[in-house]
């Protein structure tokens, strides 16, 4: 469909290519206009086969529509930008980031127990160690790339911690992520039958841990998830598969997007890093406001069930709905003086862990302890990092990610 009614005279609007964002990060200035112009913006595709979507670029309109997947949903097309066909979509379906209540919240509710605060604060002292041996392992050097040493590790063995996944493993969980989430970038991947081979057989990873949980119990995730639940129910293989390949990539790509792109913010503020040194207590509000400054996802997207209005847009059942919570997280009508990198930010209704609703980041409380501790570890042991270089972004409309980022920093064998 296309609407006739309504836009005002505009720049040209493209904020879902991703070489806009490789070159010069979320397209802000475009996003700013759209908030204040045409909030709820009728957006052609770059598959010029495929309908165009709504881009919803306010604050308010995000959270509306995340908060009632009755009327927006994550299922019938599920909550990628990208189309699949109606097998993939059905096998990815029984994916909790793909589906809706009820289902939603029977899966959610079975994995809930597993990333409550009091779990997680049970890893407290492993992150902490983990953090450490980050540092000491990149001390010595001088200088080093920020990703490979700090950013991309520290989420990977988390997870594997997390499900009692052999330590061993975790390069291939790297990989896997890599392939399946920047499927823009060449650098990653080749074409799509490399992210079907790809998920093939992180699926069958999960099915061996699956069975190894099952086997030889353990106090973890996995355990938790292959037991029965109170009313003796438990989640089926390919529900567990696809939770693992969920858990996998979510608590990967988003936390060391957040992590390289919070150091970023840091430098190019330095004021805001020497505040943060001299003010440990400061670290709670600054990862807030790191999540919202670097939005690690950028959009998802929900197909409309029935028609309704938002932002005074007539939508139709069936249109693509994308929220970009990379422009929410700037919305001037919220946040005072958005544009302001402020790790005293307080309240921070920040976005980056989705706008409300069923949908909200299962990991919330892992992702901030992760945050917390690197930035602690970083700012307490290695106090002059800066950049020794440029960094580069990722090719992707999706993580707004960093592909490396080199430091340096005074040797330390300390």
């Amino acid at each position: 469909m296309s609407p006739k009614t309504g836009t005002i005279d505009s720049p040209v609007i493209d904020v879902i290519d991703p070489a806009v964002y490789e070159a010069g990060g979320i397209p802000h200035e475009q996003f700013r206009w759209l908030r204040d112009h045409d909030p709820v913006h009728w957006h052609t595709d770059p598959n010029p086969s495929v309908p165009g979507f709504w881009a919803v670029t306010r604050h308010e309109d995000v959270t509306w529509v995340s908060r009632h997947p009755e009327l927006f949903s994550s299922h019938t097309r599920t909550a990628m930008f990208e189309e699949f066909t109606d097998d993939e979509i059905a096998l990815y379906g029984q994916m909790m980031l793909f589906q809706d209540p009820p289902d939603h919240t029977r899966l959610r509710s079975m994995v809930n127990k597993g990333f409550t605060p009091r779990m997680i604060k049970k890893l407290e002292g492993h992150i902490r160690a983990i953090c450490n041996e980050l540092i000491d392992a990149a001390a010595p050097l001088g200088e080093c790339d920020f990703v490979e040493h700090f950013a991309a590790p520290l989420p990977l063995y988390t997870i594997c911690e997390i499900l009692g996944a052999p330590l061993a493993d975790r390069e291939k969980i790297f990989t896997w992520s890599n392939t399946l989430v920047a499927f823009n970038d060449p650098e990653f991947i080749g074409d799509k039958s490399e992210s079907i081979a790809c998920a093939a057989e992180f699926m069958g990873w999960a099915t061996e841990l699956r069975e190894r949980r099952m086997r030889e119990p353990g106090d973890d995730i996995a355990t938790k998830l292959v037991q029965p639940d109170a009313d003796g129910t438990t989640l089926t293989v390919e529900e567990f598969q696809l939770f693992v390949l969920m858990l996998s990539i979510a608590g990967n790509e988003t936390t060391r997007t957040a992590t390289a792109g919070g150091m970023q913010a840091l430098f190019e503020h330095p004021d805001q890093w020497d505040l943060l040194k001299a003010n440990p207590a400061l670290l709670p509000t600054a990862v807030e406001e790191i999540v919202r400054w670097v939005s690690p996802i950028n959009q998802f997207r929900r197909t409309a069930t029935q028609d309704t209005e938002l932002g005074g847009r007539q939508i139709r059942a069936g249109d693509k709905v994308v929220l970009f919570y990379g422009s929410a997280n700037r919305d001037e009508r919220v946040f005072e003086d958005p544009f302001r990198f402020d790790i005293t930010r307080d309240p921070n209704p920040q976005l980056g862990f989705g706008g409300g609703g069923p949908h909200f980041c299962l990991g919330t409380h892992l992702a901030r302890m992760n945050l917390k501790m690197i930035f602690e570890t970083v700012s307490s042991r290695m106090p002059d990092i800066r950049p020794a270089g440029p960094a580069r972004r990722l090719r992707s409309n999706f993580v707004n990610g960093t592909k490396d980022m080199p430091v340096r920093f005074t040797p330390s064998n300390h």
